[in-house]
């Protein structure tokens, strides 16, 4: 059984979920935390849903079985839409935390009214995503973009022997496109004042975005919600570590993929600061 000391499991279809990682541990400093990358099915966002409910079960079984995890995050808007209450009903006794996109905040920030969202096809095309608009789309017109190819591009990335100027440029051409055809951004009536990032790997190109929308655009995710909600699930349950129950460095965090080693391993020293011994293949 699970006690104070078990680790958190985090998983997402590849390495766009390092950014929910970050913000764990940011709110969350004295936790031990287990992350898969599934790279090696990525990304989950053009796959069906029948592969990426399975694909979750098994993450999710695997993280119990080995790991004994206290608590799960989805760290994959695809995942969560797809297979998140599966996972609940497979899982009665387990926290179990997604992340979707930040439509809530982002018609509460919009001056215009005008709120933009880029997602996956599996997102966007998800019921959960259309009950989600639904319940806000009273006073706000979003403007929704699926942007194929683009968290595969950002995964591909991080893979060793790339041509990083070559992969820089197409996944500019990528976003450059996909905002292009959304519409003016700005903040005059009727443009697009606040951009959501549905998808757990568009944070890494957030300054890609930035010079292409501008700096008046507020650009939104949800890494840091789900951070704080998961911590009040487990402080409301007493599973919280004590401070000087911390874990030490070497053993904070666990990082497996059923990708390239190397692509987490420079994923996770780029935009996480930890070292390659971190990083493991997954079973």
């Amino acid at each position: 059984m699970p006690s104070p000391l078990s680790p958190i499991g985090v998983f997402d279809s590849g390495i766009g979920g390092l950014s929910v990682l970050q913000a764990l541990r940011d709110v969350l400093p004295h936790e031990q935390f287990v992350y898969i990358a599934d790279s090696g099915n990525a990304p989950y966002g053009e796959r069906g849903d029948a592969f990426v409910q399975q694909r979750s079960a098994y993450i999710t079984q695997q993280m119990r079985e080995h790991h004994d995890i206290k608590a799960l995050v989805i760290a994959c808007n695809t995942a969560t839409a797809a297979a998140i209450e599966g996972l609940r009903e497979q899982h009665p006794g387990l926290p179990i935390v997604g992340v979707e996109p930040a439509l809530k905040p982002a018609a509460q920030l919009s001056q215009t009214h005008v709120v933009g969202v880029i997602a996956t096809q599996g997102t966007v095309s998800s019921s959960r995503f259309a009950t989600l608009q639904a319940a806000h789309a009273t006073q706000t017109r979003f403007v929704v973009q699926a942007c194929n190819g683009l968290a595969r591009a950002i995964e591909d990335s991080t893979r060793p022997g790339r041509d990083a100027a070559a992969d820089a440029a197409h996944i500019q051409a990528l976003c450059q496109t996909y905002l292009a055809t959304m519409g003016s951004f700005g903040p005059q009536p009727d443009q697009i004042d606040t951009l959501v990032l549905g998808c757990t790997h568009y944070i890494f190109v957030a300054d890609t975005l930035r010079a292409l929308v501008g700096d008046q655009v507020s650009l939104l995710d949800t890494a840091t919600p789900v951070a704080r909600r998961t911590y009040s699930l487990l402080h409301a349950t007493g599973m919280l570590r004590k401070p000087a129950q911390a874990p030490g460095a070497d053993q904070a965090c666990s990082l497996m993929t059923t990708g390239e080693l190397k692509a987490l391993q420079y994923a996770a020293a780029q935009w996480l600061g930890l070292p390659p011994q971190l990083c493991q293949a997954a079973d």
